[in-house]
């Protein structure tokens, strides 16, 4: 497949090179499509969209932490609620073997066992909390972020979202936790962590978000994947947008969306969104893998690697002098 690149920084470039070549995809100047990071940049019929995984990384993708996964999507993105994408399809219409049924619960299992999430970052500290009432995990998201503005036509902030919590839920106990980039210093969000100690019972930037499952009986949410990962590990989950693992009977939904027309299994889910729709590769090597080897690649990873910590501050440097060359 010819296509243009729209979005696709140098660094980035670098970062996902070898996805581009596993789906086929090369550059032509010529083309009519292109191929699209993230939400951005508007597309047209025939444009690939490109995101990351669900299970990506061991560390942040805005520090450049190597991806283990992206989407290839050429219908949509599965974070735009407004339009169908290629996973809504998978959800609504495949046909889902009994093979990947029992792949799916031993992926579920695995994830659960190695507490791994998306980025795999936070410590396990632990957190007291009363016995006596309710409590609810919401986890921040990034203001402004693609997935708030294109899946979440109500709420549009973690504020937002943490009072109408509290409005619902006057005597649970709330517990939020900020999105990894705002923590990070990377992104900004509406208000300051007081504010949000005015509405929450407690703010937990730095504790790993499976523990915070573990400790907590429900997880309301706009849009973050931690609804997904806190399905996965049997939880009651309230979204307040519309993510892509919403309107399919597993989840308390506040919105509703006409085009997800059938109720799934988490199995059924996690067959979709964990086998069928990403692309895994490793890293090391650039060959592609199954998401089995990715849980065990990530659960096994050092973090202390020589050789990849050089890449990153490579990388950051890179991103800090594009940032200085702009500003002038």
């Amino acid at each position: 497949m010819h296509l243009k690149y729209k979005g696709i920084s140098l660094v980035r470039y670098f970062l996902i090179r070898h996805f581009l070549k596993a789906n086929k995809i090369t550059y032509s100047p010529f083309s009519k499509n292109s191929v699209i990071w993230g939400a951005r940049n508007e597309r047209q019929v025939g444009d690939v969209v490109i995101e990351d995984g669900f299970i990506r990384s061991n560390g942040l993708g805005v520090n450049y932490a190597m991806p283990y996964s992206l989407v290839f999507d050429d219908v949509g993105i599965y974070f735009d609620a407004t339009k169908p994408s290629k996973l809504e399809n998978l959800l609504n219409s495949r046909y889902i073997s009994k093979e990947l049924i029992v792949r799916s619960r031993c992926i579920i299992e695995s994830l659960i066992k190695n507490r791994l999430t998306k980025y795999n970052v936070g410590d396990f500290e632990s957190l007291e909390v009363p016995a006596d009432k309710m409590k609810i995990l919401v986890p921040g998201q990034v203001d402004g972020d693609a997935s708030i503005r294109f899946g979440s036509p109500e709420i549009k902030s973690s504020i937002g979202l943490l009072k109408q919590v509290r409005l619902e839920y006057p005597d649970a106990y709330i517990i939020f936790k900020p999105h990894p980039d705002v923590v990070s210093g990377h992104r900004e969000i509406e208000g300051s962590i007081e504010d949000f100690y005015k509405i929450a019972d407690d703010v937990v930037p730095n504790i790993s978000i499976t523990h915070l499952f573990e400790v907590a009986d429900e997880v309301h949410t706009l849009t973050s994947l931690s609804g997904f990962e806190a399905l996965l590990r049997g939880k009651r989950v309230v979204t307040y947008g519309l993510p892509f693992y919403a309107g399919w009977g597993l989840t308390v939904d506040k919105l509703s969306c006409s085009r997800r027309s059938r109720k799934v299994t988490i199995e059924e889910l996690v067959a979709c969104s964990l086998i069928l729709y990403p692309t895994y590769l490793n890293p090391t090597t650039g060959l592609e893998i199954t998401i089995e080897e990715t849980i065990e690649a990530i659960s096994k990873e050092d973090s202390n690697n020589e050789k990849l910590r050089l890449y990153l501050r490579v990388l950051l440097l890179l991103r800090k002098l594009r940032s200085r060359i702009i500003r002038h």
